[in-house]
């Protein structure tokens, strides 16, 4: 369920404003085995999977996406028809409510599907969300790239797109399809932006004051909101972007139905692979 208790909440999430590195212990028999942290077994191992080949292409995209980026809003501002600014306001809206719900759909399925072992995607997309799950503050110990580098990725096809449409198009043809570009071109600006907001909606010190106001007005992910994400089993509020569609989706139990359509149809059991990297000792 996506409401959480405040009990909830502090007995199966890691209590992220601890200066302390962030390191909880289990109780019982386990007692001197972390339960949360970067000393974790799972954590350490998953974090040492970073290589050197995944940082490089995570550079290599963020180079060229931030161009691509810089290239069609110097084309978006050539063409700007000021009789038009309203239609920016709803590209934007139409581009976070987008942005959130993609950031959802792939947090889900990286979540609750796939092993670390799958080839490529395993090692470079699915080990991150396992590592974050046990020491969900790794994100903050991370740098712009290694944050970001991935959401920079997935934006290069749309904004080589845009580009190619810019550069190839005639001039009169242009603003048949400028909306359509300017929607595009904020939904990857604000999928761009989507882990920097998850990052700083685990970042529980040093927060400018102007990020801190905007997780306030629920303009950017807030803390409190996320946090419900992080209770144990992991299964609710996966939308990182604003968190604007965390509420109605769990309402309607959209990632539930889609867990037991996918469950019936292939017998994989959801989050086992998650549940197995907690589970880790040693």
């Amino acid at each position: 369920m996506g409401v959480k208790s405040a009990s909830e909440i502090i007995n199966n999430s890691m209590t992220e404003e601890d200066p302390n590195k962030n390191i909880q212990y289990s109780e019982g028999a386990a007692a001197q085995k972390p339960r949360w942290g970067p000393e974790h077994a799972g954590a350490k191992e998953l974090a040492s999977k970073y290589t050197r080949g995944k940082r490089l292409q995570e550079t290599v995209c963020l180079f060229i996406s931030i161009i691509l980026l810089v290239f069609n809003f110097i084309c978006l501002v050539w063409y700007f028809d000021s009789s038009h600014w309203h239609m920016i306001l709803l590209c934007a809206l139409l581009g976070i409510l987008t942005a959130d719900f993609a950031s959802g759909l792939v947090h889900w399925g990286a979540d609750t599907w796939g092993t670390v072992e799958l080839p490529i995607i395993g090692s470079g997309f699915i080990r991150p969300f396992r590592e974050h799950h046990i020491d969900p503050t790794s994100i903050t110990r991370h740098d712009f790239i290694e944050t970001n580098g991935d959401n920079f990725a997935v934006c290069i096809p749309v904004m080589a797109y845009c580009a190619y449409q810019f550069l190839f198009l005639p001039r009169e043809a242009i603003p048949a399809s400028y909306n359509w570009m300017m929607y595009l071109f904020l939904l990857c600006v604000f999928v761009s932006l989507t882990n920097q907001c998850h990052k700083w909606s685990h970042t529980y010190f040093g927060l400018p004051w102007y990020i801190k106001l905007l997780q306030d007005l629920h303009l950017v992910l807030p803390r409190r909101h996320h946090r419900i994400h992080h209770v144990s089993p992991h299964e609710t509020y996966y939308c990182i972007t604003t968190g604007w569609l965390n509420y109605p989706l769990e309402l309607i139990g959209f990632w539930s139905t889609l867990e037991v359509i996918i469950e019936s149809l292939t017998g994989s059991k959801p989050r086992s692979d998650d549940m197995a990297w907690a589970s880790k000792t040693s």
